[in-house]
């Protein structure tokens, strides 16, 4: 096999987590995926992949390659395209991550709209509320909410949301309306234990972060469901602002300790590719990062 063709092999496991696995994404046979991963391993003299009898994985070597090897290969598929005049169409897989909710309310319509536009694409979703590794789950695409550790990959600023405290009117005209955080100790909670995995919630106060141990009598997995919860009057709970930005403004919520509410957490479009990224992950990321600086929920 020429360089081009390991390569694509590489690939293809390391994205697939299984020589198998490859072999039919590649339609050859799994020796002949075995020896061209082999071959590559020599000819550089380091070890890329990992083989245990469950799964295979990339090593730090590895990964470091893949990233290099999928820019190259990018680079060779848009040479061919423009050779014939298609240059800027995409096409293939996009593989896309994002939290679940805001998943469901703002990425899921730039897909829609996306794929109407380009007929040549396939779209793989990945909405799941956790720190998603672009590189060692084969993915193209990411919105991320918070700062991020310093890594390789491109980040673009497209808003930001804060941590805010809302509940029913009905429920502040039955309660009161808290006016510091240690108020809260005199309420009924509801607590949203993705966003607030331990029981204290934090604020600012005077300049300083403090937090204040709660006693949450219900606690919920989703972020949907605590939203459910606190529009049905049973109490207090503490999402991000785009997760009930609907609610807020149609006043079925009621935002409240908006003076004590930390700083806002960045929202950004992040992905693996730079200068010589494919079209098809261009012409999304474009399109994300208009539609998404658009939205109010996220200003």
């Amino acid at each position: 096999m020429d360089r081009f063709q390991l390569l694509s092999v590489f690939v293809a496991v390391a994205e697939e987590a299984s020589f198998a696995a490859a072999a039919r994404r590649l339609r050859q046979s799994p020796p002949a995926v075995t020896r061209a991963v082999l071959a590559l391993e020599e000819r550089l003299g380091v070890r890329l992949l990992t083989r245990t009898t469950r799964r295979v994985r990339v090593t730090e070597t590895g990964a470091c390659y893949l990233e290099d090897a999928r820019r190259i290969l990018n680079d060779l598929e848009e040479a061919d395209q423009a050779a014939v005049g298609n240059n800027a169409t995409p096409r293939g897989l996009l593989a896309v991550t994002a939290p679940v909710l805001f998943g469901k309310l703002y990425v899921m319509p730039l897909l829609v709209e996306y794929q109407t536009t380009y007929a040549q694409t396939t779209v793989s979703a990945l909405f799941v509320d956790r720190v998603v590794n672009l590189v060692e789950e084969g993915l193209d695409v990411g919105v991320r909410i918070g700062p991020l550790p310093d890594s390789t990959l491109r980040a673009i600023r497209v808003g930001q949301v804060r941590r805010v405290i809302c509940a029913a009117p009905a429920y502040l005209e039955q309660h009161g309306v808290p006016q510091v955080p240690d108020d809260l100790r005199e309420h009924c909670l509801i607590a949203a234990t993705g966003l607030s995995p331990t029981p204290e919630w934090s604020f600012q106060q005077n300049g300083a972060k403090r937090t204040v141990k709660v006693a949450p009598r219900l606690l919920v997995n989703t972020n949907d469901g605590a939203q459910e919860a606190a529009r049905a009057g049973f109490g207090l709970t503490r999402l991000l602002s785009y997760q009930v930005a609907p609610q807020l403004a149609s006043g079925e919520l009621q935002r409240v300790l908006g003076a004590f509410e930390e700083a806002a957490l960045p929202v950004q479009v992040i992905h693996r590719e730079g200068r010589h990224s494919s079209a098809k992950v261009r012409r999304f990321v474009d399109l994300a990062v208009e539609r998404l600086r658009a939205n109010q929920a996220l200003t």
